[in-house]
């Protein structure tokens, strides 16, 4: 750890990372320009060229304290993959040399049976490949080179969540490039999707954590009733940051900023023990890589504090649940954001055009923008508190809303004027309000300058979600572009699309309240979807829209699709009956016993009294009895359930079937065997309880 006094902040970012700079640096020129040449116009590396980058890049590492490399890559479990190769190579004296080529850059040759397929590959056929990705930066961790790749079969089959993202980022510029020609804007090469992705987290006492199989096993609790205080007040969010969970922070931020990720705010959430931090915008697949490395630091900078770092999206009933906030613009190479308004949106027509693109995007493949924010942990969030519901649809505030209503009418508009702040205090500033208002409950709102997609659950890789959005504002994009170049009179041709377009996705811009009930039954009227479980939503994946979507633009083959629809399924399966088997396990062997011991000490005391005297009032004692009886009784059954349920799985017919059975079947009859216990909680001795309460596990750091 550096010491601040004697090494700033601007030293130690990216120290760790084989960025721009350090090539500039260590390359020679024509070497360089080349590698730059790559990452900025998407153009393959020669080999010659790649083993001249090795040797500079291994020879920074080693200066790191680097011994080993690997190609990192993102395989469709969702989290990174690595195999560590050291740099040494055997000489004939018997001694080592330090070596790495080229090739050994470029390609790499992980277990592709190791990882999911989909049906893609058997099981025997192991041979896979990885590919660098000139794109991202490479960067040390440990002792070891970390090279961020591709992931592919031997048969050139996708098998990760980094080729589709790429692919749909090149869609999207070709498209974008296109529009932006029409406005005479021949400089502009290459358009880049931006993200900021938010994180939000949970930090536990270790200790208990450890004593939590529930947590250890599933990520979240199975068990747990409410405690005195939950997240009322609203009082933690923007709170004081505790002195241990700052250092924590101090720490975090840190090591990132090493690693060349621009951590930027850290607060508290509103649930107790939450909080959250957020980095500044960079492309669209840095930030993927990014943000896997976020989650691994926070988990391992909180083991060294003595503290566990929770990332399921919903750890705790009854309190919030954790998102990532997925912020996504899109940015030319000559460095114009093509999603701000400017100060006059109402005459900007290629911001319209963008944000009109972008907006039917999400209305005509809204099933799409649910898929991929869908898993057994988001299930529970989203809808619940601070979350946004499964229903998607799309916040623009007052201004824009008028404009494109405008649009629609024909009815003109007077330029909103910029409305000041005033405080009413002489010494205090007096600023420019923003033209949108956030709206917290929609699923995906403008924010000033950029969309954020608020779905996210907080451990899932943001690739799936932006490869989607990527493809699906290509495609809209694309049609644009195709209308617009046959047009002889441009301006007319903008004005009469973009009426087009605003009629036919009006629908899907909605300004109020996504929790009321009131929005539920408008969004049926309006013929949004309410996909509300996962096995809903998967059903919707493989439609022929999407299908051909996908190929058309080159992401996905059919058979790239029908196997991650197998793998999303199986992973939603694996996941419910994980928690079930934990729930069956904690029951019988934890919750049971104690509350039976706790029964047998009632019991005991109930027949003390009843022997010293027929007087003594034994009102309790007996209460308690057959209340804790009556629970454990309760609780026995809906456990014989819970197993029956889970003998029922053999019986359904494709992986489908077997997602709503887990979830219409498997699910309630876990939460039936939590509710006795959870009420048992309440009323066994806490010597007794056989774990952490929430009251211990959430307010004890």
């Amino acid at each position: 750890m550096p010491n601040s006094a004697k090494e700033s902040v601007s030293d130690l970012f990216g120290s760790k990372v084989f960025n721009s700079s350090v090539m500039r640096q260590r390359l020679p020129k024509q070497i360089y320009k080349s590698v730059l040449k790559t990452i900025n116009e998407d153009l393959p590396l020669e080999e010659n060229i790649a083993d001249v980058v090795a040797t500079a890049m291994m020879d920074w590492a080693i200066e790191q304290g680097a011994t080993h490399f690997t190609h990192w890559f993102q395989p469709m479990t969702g989290i990174t993959a690595e195999k560590h190769d050291s740099f040494i190579s055997p000489t004939a004296d018997g001694k080592i040399i330090m070596e790495f080529s080229g090739k050994e850059l470029i390609k790499g040759e992980p277990d592709a049976s190791s990882f999911p397929s989909g049906g893609l590959r058997a099981t025997f056929e192991a041979r896979g490949y990885t590919a660098w990705d000139p794109t991202s930066y490479a960067f040390v961790k440990g002792t070891t080179l970390y090279i961020p790749t591709v992931f592919c079969s031997y048969s050139g089959e996708v098998l990760d969540k980094k080729t589709p993202l790429l692919r749909s980022m090149e869609a999207l510029s070709d498209q974008a490039v296109r529009i932006l020609k029409l406005f005479g804007k021949d400089d502009v090469k290459k358009v880049t999707t931006t993200i900021g992705a938010e994180q939000e987290y949970f930090l536990v006492e270790r200790e208990m954590y450890k004593k939590r199989k529930d947590i250890i096993l599933t990520g979240r609790s199975l068990f747990g009733a409410k405690p005195p205080k939950g997240q009322e007040k609203d009082d933690h969010y923007f709170g004081k940051i505790r002195g241990r969970v700052a250092k924590y922070m101090d720490e975090l931020d840190k090591e990132l900023w090493k690693l060349g990720i621009s951590s930027k705010t850290r607060h508290n959430e509103v649930a107790p023990s939450q909080h959250e931090m957020a980095p500044i915008f960079t492309s669209t697949n840095m930030a993927t890589d990014h943000n896997q490395l976020i989650m691994e630091m926070m988990q391992r900078v909180a083991y060294r504090h003595n503290l566990a770092c929770l990332l399921h999206e919903k750890p705790f009933e009854g309190v919030n649940g954790s998102g990532k906030h997925n912020n996504w613009s899109m940015a030319t190479n000559t460095g114009e954001n093509l999603l701000d308004p400017t100060d006059n949106p109402a005459d900007n027509k290629q911001f319209l055009l963008f944000l009109c693109a972008t907006i039917e995007a999400v209305y005509k493949y809204s099933e799409l923008m649910r898929i991929s924010v869908a898993s057994a942990g988001n299930d529970h969030r989203l809808g619940a508190n601070e979350a946004p519901p499964a229903i998607v649809s799309v916040f623009l505030g007052e201004q824009l809303t008028a404009i494109l209503k405008s649009i629609a009418t024909g009815e003109k508009i007077t330029n909103a004027k910029d409305l000041v702040m005033e405080l009413g205090v002489k010494s205090l500033p007096s600023f420019i309000v923003d033209a949108t208002d956030r709206n917290r409950t929609s699923p995906f709102a403008f924010t000033g300058n950029k969309f954020e997609f608020r779905m996210l659950g907080s451990n899932q890789s943001i690739s799936g979600p932006n490869i989607t959005l990527n493809t699906i504002v290509a495609d809209v994009l694309e049609d644009f572009a195709d209308t617009l170049e046959k047009a002889s009179d441009l301006d007319a041709a903008i004005d009469a699309l973009l009426k087009e377009s605003v009629e036919r996705s009006k629908n899907i811009v909605f300004n109020g309240n996504n929790y009321s009930d009131e929005w539920v039954e408008e969004a049926a009227r309006r013929g949004l979807p309410n996909l509300k479980t996962t096995p809903a939503a998967l059903e919707t994946f493989l439609l022929e829209k999407n299908v051909e979507l996908f190929g058309k633009h080159g992401i996905f083959t059919k058979t790239e699709m029908a196997s991650r629809y197998e793998i999303l399924l199986e992973e939603y399966c694996m996941t419910i009956n994980i928690e079930a088997l934990t729930t069956l396990d904690l029951a019988k062997q934890e919750i049971i016993p104690a509350a039976i011991t706790y029964s047998k000490e009632v019991g005991e005391s109930l027949l003390v009294k009843k022997n010293c005297s027929d007087a003594i009032d034994v009102t309790v004692e007996t209460a308690l009895l057959k209340k804790s009886s009556a629970l454990l009784a309760q609780m026995y059954q809906a456990i014989s359930a819970l197993e029956t349920a889970l003998e029922g799985v053999e019986g359904c017919d494709g992986p489908q079937a077997e997602a709503y059975y887990f979830c219409n079947t498997v699910i309630p009859a876990m939460n039936a065997v939590r509710e006795p216990a959870d009420a048992l909680e309440m009323i066994v001795a806490e010597k007794y309880w056989p774990f952490p309460s929430y009251k211990d596990i959430l307010f004890y750091v």
